[in-house]
């Protein structure tokens, strides 16, 4: 069993590694960028039957900073 885990900055957050990016890709030549948010991908390996609510509450308290980050989990068998 698999489970993928992305965390993002909330929108209402201000992601200045996003900002300094979107800057540099301008500085490259490709003008039409409006926004660039910078995440975390993570690919956790897991045995079969693993409780989907024990990997919620990882990714809440130690994956992602609930303040100012959300998270998406995807489970796959």
């Amino acid at each position: 069993m698999r489970a993928t885990v992305i965390v993002m900055p909330k929108e209402s957050v201000l992601d200045p590694q996003g900002v300094a990016v979107r800057e540099a890709i301008k500085h490259q030549g490709l003008q039409g960028v409006k926004e660039v948010r910078i995440g975390k991908f993570m690919e956790i390996e897991l045995e079969s039957g693993a409780d989907e609510k024990d990997l919620h509450a990882v990714c809440r308290d130690l994956l992602s900073n609930p303040v100012i980050e959300d998270y998406r989990l995807q489970v796959h068998p």
